[in-house]
């Protein structure tokens, strides 16, 4: 495409603005317009995210400055306030890196689709606004729906999934502390994490079954003595008289299409897909389970990378456009 873009990043003060900033700048078919936020107007980009400094001049402040679409940036529960307290034009497409759209998209004459591109790169395509998946719920899904495409999904999903620190977002907690963090790991939100209901709600999506039911997932969330990346071990029943090389071809075969999402049969790790839009999947079969590990970026595949890769789809570009990232593996 001839013309550019022109992209407003609200809120872009934390990590995943500071990723998207990062990415865009370097995007062949993208111009940012506007960085706005309340708490940093007339503040250089690059005094925030210090790892941009010499690539860009541009400044925060208030105005949106006729972007072509929105990304927001915001803490979980305040897109929908963005939304209704700025003169956002019509035809202007919004896609949300929070969690206010995911499970209800219908909000101020907006439809947000869930913008998970390997479930739903049709809908992507087609959409006017979108709903960014949870990091936590990206990695869970890339090693669940394939099983939940093939109708393989019979019993209870198990997943134990450890995050690094900046999945907590920049405002320090005790828990982000960096003399809590280091050399410690900790449960928490047992059960009980708020991306459970999207993973349930999109696995019921793509399950072709005449019948669809919701899963069970019993997720075990871990903090992690890292920084970024997400690592899930994953397994439930295997089907009886699937085999291993069965199993590998479904998944190798739901990701075909996908520029970023691949199968492996050897082992995988973290060190793999760290700074990149990238996601991995390797499959085992253990007396009766089928085990998935997954591993993203959480701040990439997770949250910009992903955004991006949806903003690539929306407009009729490559999906891969801006996203070829080298992963840090030493």
């Amino acid at each position: 495409m001839n013309k550019k873009i022109r992209v407003a990043i609200a809120g872009g003060t934390g990590y995943t603005g500071g990723e998207l900033f990062r990415i865009l700048l370097n995007h062949p078919n993208v111009e940012i317009v506007s960085a706005t936020t309340t708490s940093s107007e007339g503040t250089p980009v690059a005094s925030v995210h210090r790892d941009l400094i010499g690539e860009t001049d541009l400044c925060f402040g208030l105005e949106l400055n006729d972007p072509d679409v929105i990304f927001l940036c915001l803490g979980h529960g305040i897109s929908r306030q963005f939304v209704d307290t700025h003169d956002i034009k019509p035809e202007c497409r919004i896609i949300d890196l929070g969690n206010d759209f995911r499970l209800d998209g219908d909000y101020a004459g907006r439809k947000f689709v869930y913008g998970l591109c390997e479930s739903a790169r049709e809908s992507v395509r087609e959409a006017h606004d979108v709903a960014n998946p949870g990091c936590f719920a990206t990695a869970i899904q890339l090693a669940t729906l394939p099983l939940a495409a093939a109708g393989l999904i019979n019993d209870e999903i198990h997943v134990t999934a450890i995050t690094g620190s900046t999945g907590a977002g920049k405002k320090p907690s005790d828990t982000t502390h960096f003399s809590y963090r280091s050399d410690n790991i900790s449960i928490y939100k047992l059960f009980t994490h708020q991306h459970l209901a999207e993973i349930k709600q999109n696995l019921v999506r793509v399950e072709r079954q005449a019948q669809p039911t919701e899963p069970v997932v019993n997720f075990v969330p871990l903090r992690g003595d890292f920084a970024r990346g997400i690592f899930a071990s994953v397994y439930t029943k295997a089907v009886e008289g699937m085999s291993l090389e069965d199993y590998r071809k479904i998944f190798e075969d739901y990701y075909a299409a996908s520029p970023f999402v691949f199968h492996s049969n050897e082992g995988i790790s973290m060190k793999e897909v760290v700074n990149t839009n990238k996601g991995l999947v390797h499959v085992e079969i253990h007396d009766g389970y089928v085990h998935i590990a997954s591993c993203i970026d959480n701040l990439v595949k997770g949250a910009a990378g992903q955004a991006v890769q949806n903003m690539n789809l929306m407009f009729g570009l490559p999906e891969d456009t801006g996203l070829r990232l080298k992963p840090s593996a030493f």
